[in-house]
């Protein structure tokens, strides 16, 4: 590996003062340009992509979403573990195995557990 010379260093200097120079002006433009006061009544309204808001802003979801939603980041966790595992299979002691089949057997528990206790029935 090489040090990194002085045209290195100014060259990141130089995207550097663009980058900051270049956020600056933006910054100020959209400052420069944007309706103000009580000529803009519609900025304090809230923002619903781009449309005319419908309903009040304050929606409750139901516990379901929420329940579904914690069950699938476990089995993509369980995806991130299992991944890195398959492609090194064939390189790892018998040890690992054993290891991730205990993995896999505590995710198997607490689904079971889950499916028991009614989370995964929607109602």
């Amino acid at each position: 590996m090489t040090g990194a010379t002085g045209l290195d260093h100014l060259a990141v200097g130089v995207f550097l003062l663009f980058g900051v120079a270049f956020v600056v002006l933006v910054v100020w433009v959209s400052n420069l340009l944007s309706p103000k006061g009580a000529d803009a009544p519609d900025r304090l309204e809230p923002y619903e992509c781009g449309s005319e808001p419908v309903g009040p802003s304050w929606v409750q979801f139901r516990v379901g979403y929420y329940v579904y939603a914690l069950l699938f980041v476990v089995f993509d966790i369980e995806t991130v573990f299992l991944y890195p595992w398959a492609v090194a299979y064939g390189q790892l002691p018998l040890f690992i195995l054993v290891e991730m089949v205990v993995f896999i057997a505590i995710l198997a528990a607490g689904l079971a557990y889950a499916w028991k206790e009614g989370a995964l029935r929607w109602r």
